[in-house]
């Protein structure tokens, strides 16, 4: 029986064939050296764990918990923003517990577009961000990622788009492009919404991987920003916390209150010693964080010294778990960024993320995750260099 579905109207998932491929490497006994996806290798602190071990063993945690999560979770992350950026939340009616950013995220939208309205979204950029527009069967409005770049485009939208858009997603530092801010550029975002009316969403999820002494601001630091502006933050990266699946959304209370709502349809909330756990990890792992950071840096610094002896020239990030990577000169123009993903992965046992799955925008680049060690970064530039030779 044949349906219509607004989810015929999604574009083949191009990372299913990286990740088919990569299977059949690997069944015929390949060793594929993995960047292709962004899930941290790194051991989640120990004290996290231990928490976790304890709560699970009283049974009083094994009862549905509240779908905005528990007040003691929303305590720490609202200590975290304090700790941190010097933000005040309040966290019964501005913080929220979500099942991840990307749920949360999800819902989200849901929860404040009508179908036919116009959203705009950067592009490049993680897939979700585009595609949570699209489920809802609201209209994305695609804008460039550059910072400066963005501004721009968007105050253009605003005076030609009708109806005007209400909504705009941004994410900083950026996965894919890793382009990193600072908070002059904030002031400027939060202006152009107290001035039109606007919703910003801004996804921080790489708060904390940053490096050569850059700071990531957030968004709620700017004043007035709680008017205007929610903020998604994860402990998936820099706890290494990826299957643990804990996110927050923070800021603007009546969104945020929408948000709510429809959560409290969809869930019974997080398993309980998980969110005890969380709590731990925010109070107490701050020199963790910065131990997970210096390795990641320490590998971004593995892997751009070791590919330029490759052949292969990348702008070292400031941010992020990722490395954006344009194609190589040597075969540019003739492979797109699927091609060169699929030929890196037969000629050199290496898989990558092609930026064509990030959007049109990110043709011509490829995204590499730091989630290898230096030892097999380093294999892998020699694989490299090996394949680009034989062009």
């Amino acid at each position: 029986m044949e349906r219509a579905s607004v989810v015929d109207t999604l574009p083949v998932y191009i990372f299913d064939e990286i990740n088919r491929l990569k299977y059949e490497a690997r069944v015929k006994g390949r060793d594929v050296i993995d960047f292709g996806m962004g899930n941290p290798d790194i051991p989640t602190p120990p004290a996290v764990v231990e928490k976790l071990r304890q709560a699970v063993l009283d049974p009083r945690n094994h009862r549905y918990s509240v779908s905005r999560g528990i007040p003691g979770v929303r305590r720490e992350l609202a200590y975290w923003y304090k700790r941190k950026y010097d933000v005040e939340l309040d966290p019964d009616q501005e913080v929220l517990l979500t099942l991840g950013a990307k749920e949360g995220f999800n819902h989200l939208i849901q929860a404040i577009t009508a179908p036919g309205e116009h959203v705009m979204v950067t592009s490049p950029c993680y897939p979700i961000h585009r595609f949570a527009v699209q489920l809802s069967r609201a209209v994305p409005v695609l804008l460039p990622a550059d910072p400066e770049s963005m501004l721009c485009e968007a105050q253009k939208a605003l005076n030609t788009i009708n109806p005007r858009p209400r909504t705009l997603i941004i994410s900083y530092p950026n996965n894919p492009t890793t382009a990193c801010v600072d908070l002059d550029f904030f002031s400027r975002v939060v202006a152009l919404a107290r001035e039109n009316d606007l919703l910003v969403i801004h996804d921080f999820a790489y708060a904390d991987l940053v490096y050569d002494n850059y700071r990531a601001p957030s968004i709620l630091q700017v004043p007035g920003a709680k008017e205007t502006a929610l903020e998604f933050y994860s402990l998936t990266k820099g706890y290494s916390m990826a299957g643990w699946r804990v996110g927050f959304c923070s800021g603007h209370a009546p969104v945020l209150n929408k948000l709510r709502r429809l959560k409290s349809y969809m869930d019974y909330g997080m398993f309980q010693p998980i969110q005890i756990a969380a709590a731990v990890a925010l109070r107490d792992c701050d020199t963790e964080v910065d131990r997970i950071c210096r390795t990641y840096g320490e590998r971004r610094d593995c892997l751009i010294r070791n590919f330029d002896q490759a052949g292969w020239s990348i702008e070292p990030p400031r941010g992020t778990l990722f490395v954006w990577a344009p194609i190589p000169d040597s075969v540019q123009g003739r492979l797109n960024s699927l091609d060169f993903a699929r030929f890196l992965l037969a000629e050199a046992e290496v898989a990558v993320a092609p930026g064509i799955g990030f959007g049109e925008a990110g043709e011509g680049w490829v995204r590499l995750a730091l989630v290898e060690n230096e030892h097999r970064i380093k294999q892998a530039a020699r694989n490299i260099r090996r394949a680009l030779s034989k062009g």
